[in-house]
């Protein structure tokens, strides 16, 4: 009787073990890693928009990079393209103050806006 459970208990605390690690280190499926590299290479791309971070406007490849060195920093948090928006290009960690774009077409606007349209437009294209 204490043998079962004993092993009823462990069985349990390994359960919870393997569920604990699996959320803490969580990464993205090859399909949302291919719409974030995607997201991060369509700011490259945007050659005329202006990045402000914490006061300072940065070009396209300026922007690309920050976004790049901030996915590396937190990829084991990042599941979803959305979780990438959130924690890589939304605002400061220093300042918490919104990221925002400048572009001809659409002015300036926070970050968050600009990457979420991009995002709706390669999920239409992805769809085909």
């Amino acid at each position: 009787m204490h043998l079962i459970r004993f092993l009823q208990r462990l069985l349990a605390a390994t359960a919870v073990a393997i569920c604990a690690a699996g959320l803490a280190y969580a990464t993205p499926s090859p399909s949302e890693q291919k719409v974030i590299e995607t997201l991060i290479a369509r700011v490259a791309d945007q050659k005329s928009m202006r990045f402000m971070r914490n006061g300072e406007e940065h070009d396209s490849a300026e922007a690309a990079r920050h976004l790049r060195a901030k996915y590396d920093h937190f990829k084991d948090k990042i599941v979803t393209a959305e979780d990438f928006i959130r924690l890589c290009g939304t605002r400061s960690e220093m300042t918490k103050k919104p990221y925002q774009v400048q572009t001809a077409n659409k002015g300036t606007r926070n970050s968050a806006d600009f990457l979420h349209e991009e995002l709706r437009r390669v999920r239409r294209q992805a769809k085909g």
